[in-house]
């Protein structure tokens, strides 16, 4: 049998955290109450507070009742309907004394007497704080130099040999070398290229005793030293 106790707590949160309470200071077994003495105690609670005017709100009222009609029930010869009401009220007991532990556990990660202000918004600082030694720095400047260069335009002289040089036409010089021939009909091969340094033009100059030779206008005659000569005919057309 439990011993009658004297709680000296003001105020209960419900009927389970008192029967929680009942079932802790008598160190009972919450899987095997022992009802007929968990009645007991838990009206004499309740005429307690209400000797210290305390407020027994209507849910510790419906717990007594509930508790007494519980008692009543075990004590009839079948207890069939004593052990589905005691697992009922055993699952409560277990699932609030969860709920307890739960808002324990948070209650010391949280405190709710503070206040969170919402996030400011902050300008970024932009200025940089490294620090890096000469050595690396000339290191860094080589490396984005290099990097640029291939990502700038070729210089103008990458393409002097195709721009800047003077384009020379074949049929300028067809006329060319008709000019030398209609001046004297027989002369070395070689003389046609005389004083051009162009290489244009002296490509040019090839492709034009070529057409000229393929149109039977001149003679390429010699295999050592090589002569044109230009062929009746072939100047009617070198102007």
């Amino acid at each position: 049998m439990m011993d009658k106790i004297c709680y000296k707590l003001e105020t209960f949160e419900g009927p389970l955290d008192l029967l929680l309470a009942l079932i802790a200071k008598n160190k009972l077994d919450i899987f095997n109450i022992q009802i007929t003495e968990l009645v007991d105690q838990y009206l004499e609670q309740l005429a307690a507070m209400r000797e210290r005017r305390m407020d027994v709100t209507s849910e510790f009222l419906e717990m007594a009742a509930r508790l007494i009609y519980l008692k009543t029930v075990s004590l009839l010869p079948k207890h069939e309907e004593t052990e589905r009401l005691k697992c009922e009220l055993t699952g409560q007991l277990i699932e609030y004394q969860s709920c307890k532990r739960a808002a324990a556990q948070l209650g010391e990660r949280f405190s709710f007497d503070s206040y969170t202000r919402g996030p400011e918004k902050m300008l970024p600082d932009r200025r940089y704080h490294g620090h890096f030694t000469l050595k690396e720095l000339y290191a860094a400047y080589l490396s984005a130099a290099g990097r640029g260069k291939r990502f700038l335009p070729p210089p103008q002289e990458a393409f002097s040999a195709i721009v800047s040089h003077r384009i020379v036409s074949v049929s300028s010089r067809i006329i060319y070398v008709l000019r030398r021939l209609r001046l004297r009909t027989e002369q070395r091969y070689e003389a046609l290229f005389d004083g051009i340094h162009n290489h244009s033009e002296r490509v040019a100059t090839f492709l034009a005793v070529l057409e000229l030779i393929k149109g039977g206008r001149i003679a390429l005659n010699g295999d050592q030293n090589p002569k044109v000569k230009l062929l009746n005919g072939g100047g009617k057309h070198g102007d």
